[in-house]
């Protein structure tokens, strides 16, 4: 019985503090944090993920690597037990209000850009943004000699070297690749230090020349040379129907509006494409899981506001090309196949009941539409929830959503999540009735089974298989299916 239940079993991880490691690249919370990794051991969980800063790890000069900070940590992971999930994390933390951290990408990147502010995503009113470089530099050589592009295989290279005996150990089981703000594969077209405030629609950000040239040399081989990047899409707070581009038969309709889209989308697809295959050749045979991170950011969650009006405007402009009948998800699980990646999914705690009717939101809608484009391809899907939620109402969402169709007791279940991970540890999450509820979803998360670290085993990481063409990743688009079935309640409720 144990052995057949064990199949339904998702494995829990929980994200370390954004502080973890200072601002100035050291360790300094060691007698904390092995404590708190001590009652997370305690509750069953089965691993920790962490961000690892391009901006702290690289900051001295290109070339320049410093470890240290995060060799300390990852030893004290090890002894508490706890498996490990890295997050490349090449974008900039923090800048936000009530950002606890602020840890830019490192000075003399941003120093590029001081000459070519063009380096950084921009709008269609020439705000930049130095969160993350456009994707428009991935393969232009503008730093020191390197494109963006290799920048970020150098630092994959540099953590494979330097945490060989973390990744020898079977202690590092997970490689998140960050592929834009917050880590996130998407455009920061709400971004809350402009001014942006939900339930904005956001902007297009693709006004940079290197983007901008793109799309000409595109619209030119297309037969259009006279299209130009939208001018009717409104300000990053407006709402769908005050512009021209998202309104009932706008814009977005149009053969040119889809040209667009399909463009704009299809460089994303692109950029993580790219930057998964980098890497996949520097992790080639290391038992771990490469993944990526879709939609959704710390502040706010998955992209659910405006899933329920046909123009799926904030989703369009953060460059998921979604609408009623066209599967905007698919289309990058389907890349995401050649590397047989993981996609990781955010606000699986939440219910359609606790947002506000104005901005048309649907997030449990999205988080099955999104599950289940993953599960058709055939990838592991794994999720995360947004908001920090202690309540059991949020753990029996999270436990919905990852057996939607519940427990089977005799294998493996219809459907179920590669992993979880709760963001985030702090104290008020480690005490009281907090921590015994916590306790609680971790058991039901493991099917009321204890610990077991031999679940899911990984195979060591095989070369990505060729490039998908284009038209075959859009051919999945449509027709947009239904998604899988999902219970409305779990069956092991906390």
């Amino acid at each position: 019985m144990a052995g057949n239940m064990l199949a339904n079993y998702v494995q829990v991880y929980v994200m370390l503090p954004l502080d973890v490691i200072t601002v100035n690249n050291t360790f300094e919370k060691e007698d904390e944090i092995r404590a708190q990794l001590k009652k997370l051991t305690e509750a069953g969980v089965d691993g920790v993920m962490i961000d690892v800063w391009w901006g702290l790890v690289e900051a001295k000069g290109p070339g320049e690597y410093d470890w240290t900070a995060y060799k300390q940590l990852f030893k004290v992971v090890q002894e508490a037990g706890l498996k490990l999930q890295a997050i490349m994390s090449c974008h900039q933390c923090g800048g936000n209000v009530g950002d606890v951290v602020n840890i830019p990408i490192p000075q003399w990147v941003r120093d590029v850009g001081e000459a070519d502010p063009d380096i950084f995503y921009t709008n269609r009113g020439g705000n930049r943004n130095i969160e993350y470089l456009t994707l428009g530099v991935d393969d232009q050589p503008l730093f020191h000699g390197r494109t963006a592009i290799q920048m970020y295989a150098d630092y994959m290279k540099s953590f494979r070297e330097n945490m060989a005996e973390f990744l020898d150990a079977g202690v590092i089981v997970d490689i998140e690749v960050g592929l834009g703000p917050a880590g996130e594969m998407r455009y920061p077209s709400y971004p809350q230090s402009q001014g942006w405030v939900f339930p904005g629609i956001g902007e297009f950000i693709c006004y940079d020349k290197y983007l901008e040239a793109d799309f000409k040399a595109a619209a030119e081989e297309a037969g259009h040379p006279e299209w130009e990047l939208p001018d009717d899409a409104g300000e990053y707070n407006d709402t769908p129907e005050k512009t021209q581009f998202f309104k009932d038969n706008g814009t977005y309709q149009t053969e040119k509006g889809k040209f667009f889209l399909t463009w704009y989308s299809n460089k994303l697809i692109k950029h993580g494409d790219k930057i998964l295959d980098e890497a996949n050749q520097v992790f080639l045979g290391c038992r771990v899981q490469l993944a990526i991170k879709v939609q959704g950011s710390i502040e706010i969650s998955g992209i659910h506001w405006w899933y329920r009006v046909p123009n799926h405007a904030a989703e369009l402009t953060a460059g998921y090309y979604n609408l009623d009948n066209r599967d905007g998800y698919r289309t990058i699980a389907h890349m995401l196949t050649r590397h047989r990646a993981c996609m990781n999914f955010t606000c699986a705690e939440m219910r359609d009941n606790e947002q506000s009717s104005e901005a048309k939101s649907a997030p449990e809608e999205l988080v099955q539409q999104v599950l289940s484009a993953g599960w058709r391809e055939g990838l592991h899907v794994a999720c995360e929830n947004a908001l920090g939620r202690y309540d059991a109402t949020a753990y029996n969402t999270i436990l919905r959503n990852a057996r939607p169709q519940g427990v089977n007791k005799n294998g493996p279940p219809e459907h179920k999540l590669y992993g979880f991970t709760y963001l985030r540890l702090s104290d008020e999450l480690l005490e009281g009735q907090n921590y015994a509820t916590f306790k609680t979803f971790v058991r039901r998360m493991h099917a009321n089974l204890d610990y077991n670290p031999n679940v899911d085993p990984i195979a060591p990481l095989q070369r990505s298989k060729p490039e998908i063409p284009i038209e075959d990743i859009l051919d999945v688009a449509e027709p947009k299916l239904e998604p899988f079935p999902f219970n409305k309640n779990t069956d092991l409720p906390v």
